[in-house]
């Protein structure tokens, strides 16, 4: 569920060293000053966006962008002492409005196997989009980096865990007001949140807990979730199975184990030679990306194979029969102690999906979700479906193309990750520009 669309580099400072951290002090206080890491002009970050094909959903720049690392402390799933990296983007320079006070956009990113990335890079096609959609426009940016990644010292990532990510996020928020009045960036106090593919579940999950337990000290005045899989529970029961199986659901396993202890008692019961090897520590992975963890064998995969053959080839069968049919097993009682669906939020919200994707169904996740608010009373909720746009700028003739079409392969394998994240988030900043 990581974007994966791809954006022109931007030249960038080095990200300045930090050292040690402890969990001794107050959660979302820094363990390191800001690390001033670049500013990006006006001029970098429409030369980026033209270059890319983000310039007709982001317009031109506004405003230049103060790249600023982050590293805070927070704690993990079982409430022990843990930390955590991320960035901060900031308006500054001579455009109008640009050195107001802005609001602050909590967002939490997709899907990520590789554990050394870092939100802190300008280079990065989601900070860029974030930099280019929303801090250019007078907006304020903070993005985690989840536990376990970057810099935070967690041996594991609780993956789709509701509370730990809600805990990080709001965490960071924290760590960003201390920052952005180190570096002389004020904020307005409005908050806004937001995320895409997991980080709509995170996001999501933030907007919960922060509306359930720290209303009066973070005022969230909207949020945009986007694409995420907030029914968990009923995912499970999908026959067919989900465009990149096999690097989600070991993310999910592993995660749950880590965090309940009961997912399974031997790991050979879940996993399939030769892939069951070493599995419970390999995401996310010090050096190894989605193409190199299929292409060295440590996961099944290529462009051939299906994801029902890379769930057949990964899961034993009698784990997937067990998830999919029984309501007790342990892992579908973790699932569904983290579906989002009973969350009914007082501030506006917008969600966001398209109903092609084959990652995060919408039909699954996003109208199973709405249909729940509707039937709790929600009047504050809007959902966006952007398939006729993706369709329209990415199919052949304006229609997404036939499974005997040669175009098939590409047009499904971008959907989730390349087509709809920047025009969920255009869809975001038009809805969050009438709160700011």
């Amino acid at each position: 569920m990581r974007l994966m669309f791809a954006l022109a580099p931007i030249a960038a400072a080095v990200l300045l060293a930090a050292c040690g951290g402890s969990d001794d002090a107050g959660r979302g206080s820094l363990i390191d000053p800001p690390a001033a890491v670049t500013t990006l002009t006006t001029a970098q970050i429409n030369a980026g966006a033209a270059s890319s094909g983000l310039a007709s959903l982001s317009g031109q720049a506004r405003c230049d962008v103060r790249v600023t690392g982050l590293y805070y402390n927070t704690t993990g799933p079982k409430g022990e002492g843990s930390n955590a990296s991320g960035v901060l983007l900031t308006p500054t320079g001579t455009g109008a409005g640009c050195n107001a006070a802005a609001p602050l956009l909590a967002y939490a990113r997709g899907t990520e196997v590789l554990k050394t990335r870092t939100m802190a890079n300008p280079q990065d096609g989601e900070t860029f989009l974030l930099a280019a959609m929303y801090a250019a426009q007078g907006y304020a940016v903070v993005a985690t980096d989840y536990l376990g990644y970057g810099r935070s010292t967690l041996s594991y990532h609780p993956y789709l865990h509701a509370e730990s990510q809600a805990t990080t996020i709001i965490d960071s928020v924290r760590a960003a007001r201390a920052a952005a009045s180190i570096v002389g960036a004020p904020l307005s106090g409005r908050v806004m949140l937001s995320g895409y593919s997991q980080g709509g579940h995170a996001s999501a999950s933030t907007h919960r807990a922060m509306e359930r337990d720290v209303a009066g000290e973070i005022n969230v005045v909207a949020a945009a979730h986007l694409a995420g899989p907030y029914n968990l529970s009923g995912s499970l029961r999908v026959p067919d199975a989900v465009a990149g199986i096999q690097f989600f659901v070991p993310l999910l396993i592993n995660g749950y184990q880590q965090v309940y202890g009961n997912i399974y008692s031997d790991v050979r019961t879940v996993y399939k030679a030769p892939y069951v090897d070493g599995i419970e520590t390999l995401l996310p992975n010090p050096t190894l990306t989605y193409t190199t963890l299929v292409t060295t064998g440590k996961l099944p995969g290529g462009p051939t194979q299906t994801p029902n053959q890379s769930r057949s080839l990964l899961f034993q069968d009698a784990f997937i029969t067990a998830i999919q049919t029984d309501a007790n097993h342990p892992f579908a009682r973790a699932a569904q102690a983290n579906d989002l669906l009973a969350f009914v939020p007082r501030s506006p919200t917008m969600l966001c999906s398209g109903s092609g994707d084959p990652t995060v169904p919408k039909a699954v996740h996003q109208d199973v979700y709405k249909a729940a608010l509707d039937r709790a009373g929600a009047t504050n909720v809007t959902s966006i479906d952007i398939d006729p746009a993706i369709q329209a700028a990415f199919g052949v003739g304006g229609r997404a193309p036939a499974p005997t079409d040669p175009a098939f392969g590409t047009y499904i394998a971008s959907y989730h990750g390349t087509y709809a994240p920047p025009i969920c988030n255009a869809q975001a900043r038009a809805f969050f520009d009438r709160f700011r």
